[in-house]
């Protein structure tokens, strides 16, 4: 969410797996704030691969802090409680839930007492991301960045998902919006809530900051993820931020 897959152009000599466009929020900020950037941003990435595990080859993230850092900005979560995977299960051909291996990793995914149970996890992990982020980077100031809106308010359709799976959804991005924002707050950093903000540029919408359903070619914008115009709000508002007084 914070990388930007299918926003081109692609951020040069950034590796093809980590969908990381020039056009991505943080490189936005750094060019309206002036700063020089390094970006780690990785589609796909959970809590496990900014502390300690490796992506695709890539180190983890806070491996990039040294202490230099005057900002250091985080969106992470999503991947730990399965948001944007459930929603791209739903959208694929319900024959797959019979498949052996495949099947069980899809029905899991769809099942709500599973995503509760990782809802419940997360919060935790979150904190260990603020305390380590903060103990690498004494003198930065440490943003946690929600997700942007991707469903439309309760009790209106999202077609091609299901209106249970969009329900599931809802409560999903709600409670990683709460737990994000009481992991900033225990552990001295601020949280940017691009969720609010975009409660009216769902993927849906008039003037979506998303993108909705759609094509998982790779070629293509990426399905339940921000598009150019989300990256431009999600800027501007980290930018206020720390404009702030």
């Amino acid at each position: 969410m914070a990388a930007g897959p299918g926003i081109k152009p692609r951020a040069p000599g950034s590796p093809l797996a980590a969908g990381r466009s020039a056009r991505n929020y943080p490189h936005l900020v750094a060019q309206r704030l002036g700063s020089d950037l390094v970006d780690v941003t990785y589609s796909g990435a959970t809590t496990a691969n900014i502390l300690r595990e490796p992506q695709h080859g890539a180190p983890p993230q806070i491996d990039a802090l040294n202490g230099s850092e005057v900002l250091v900005t985080v969106t992470i979560g999503g991947n730990d409680v399965g948001y944007v995977p459930l929603l791209f299960a739903a959208t694929l051909p319900r024959l797959l839930r019979k498949l052996p291996v495949l099947g069980d990793k899809l029905r899991e995914l769809l099942d709500p007492v599973a995503r509760d149970a990782a809802l419940n996890q997360v919060g935790t992990s979150l904190r260990e991301v603020g305390r380590a982020v903060r103990g690498r980077s004494p003198q930065a100031r440490v943003l946690f960045v929600d997700y942007l809106t991707l469903l439309p308010p309760a009790g209106t359709p999202a077609p091609p998902l299901p209106d249970d799976i969009a329900d599931l959804g809802r409560h999903v991005a709600q409670r990683l919006e709460a737990v994000t924002a009481e992991a900033a707050q225990a552990t001295g950093c601020d949280v940017v809530s691009a969720a609010e903000a975009s409660r009216g540029h769902h993927a849906w919408s008039a003037e979506p900051w998303t993108i909705g359903a759609g094509s998982l070619l790779p070629w293509r914008p990426k399905p339940f993820h921000p598009n150019a115009a989300g990256m431009q709000a999600v800027a501007g508002l980290v930018v206020a931020r720390v404009q702030e007084p």
